[in-house]
């Protein structure tokens, strides 16, 4: 199976670095193959300057400003590739986490997705013991919807991977979402497809720069609300966000 990493960054020099730096780890330690696209979602500082600095990363334009519009171009531009790691530009991608994925797909034939929790690397301790008592809430619920509900399952939208052929007959991206619920919606139409695997080994490390920024609590309620709304309604229950960088 040959993976590509996609990766979104919209004005991200502050964290592509350590970003690229990490999945470029990853890919010597595991050796698996694996090949990278980052894609440069308008940005106006030196992402692309620092991304295509990098001899193994093919960069790619994408002027519509929006997650989705830069998943669709890094999906578009993904080709030929088996399995497709979206990532972010604020995740650092851990040791194990590439021998992980290939080991849960091989183990399953019929699997189309695979996702995982975050783990904030730059939060107190308090903060990250209210992040796990969510994430019990989050495993309760993917048993739930996938098994009980049969209605979807669940997807961090910076840390999945999908088959291509799974995504192509699932139709691809849904344009219209802005930011929220983005991933939910994949998680609900690739689960037409196959078993869609939401596991505690498939951890990343990221940024908590919007609990930091927007509180946890609320972070959390925001995203709950439009998992729900989108797993129930189709379509996100908040439309506006909130660019936060660095």
């Amino acid at each position: 199976m040959r993976l590509v990493f996609v990766i979104p960054a919209y004005n991200e020099e502050a964290m592509i670095g350590q970003c690229l730096d990490a999945v470029m780890a990853e890919i010597k330690r595991s050796g698996h193959p694996a090949d990278v696209i980052v894609v440069d979602n308008a940005s106006t500082d030196r992402t692309n300057e620092i991304a295509s600095s990098y001899a193994d990363v093919t960069v790619v334009k994408e002027t519509n400003k929006g997650l989705v519009h830069a998943r669709a171009a890094g999906f578009a531009a993904s080709a030929g590739y088996d399995l497709v790691a979206n990532i972010d530009a604020d995740t650092m991608v851990p040791e194990g986490w590439l021998t992980t994925v290939f080991d849960e797909f091989e183990k399953n034939p019929q699997l189309v997705c695979v996702s995982g929790p975050y783990h904030y690397y730059d939060l107190k301790r308090s903060q990250l013991a209210l992040v796990e008592v969510f994430y019990g809430f989050t495993y309760l619920t993917y048993i739930i919807n996938r098994f009980i509900l049969r209605v979807g399952s669940v997807i961090h939208g910076g840390n999945f991977v999908f088959r291509r052929w799974a995504w192509e007959q699932a139709g691809g991206y849904d344009r219209t979402i802005a930011f929220y619920g983005e991933d939910t919606d994949v998680a609900v139409r690739l689960s037409r497809i196959g078993p869609v695997k939401w596991t505690h080994r498939l951890r990343m490390n990221t940024s908590g720069r919007r609990i930091e920024k927007e509180g946890i609590i609320q972070t959390g309620l925001v995203y709950a609300k439009n998992f729900f709304s989108m797993t129930f309604r189709g379509k996100p229950a908040t439309v506006d966000y909130q660019d936060i960088r660095e």
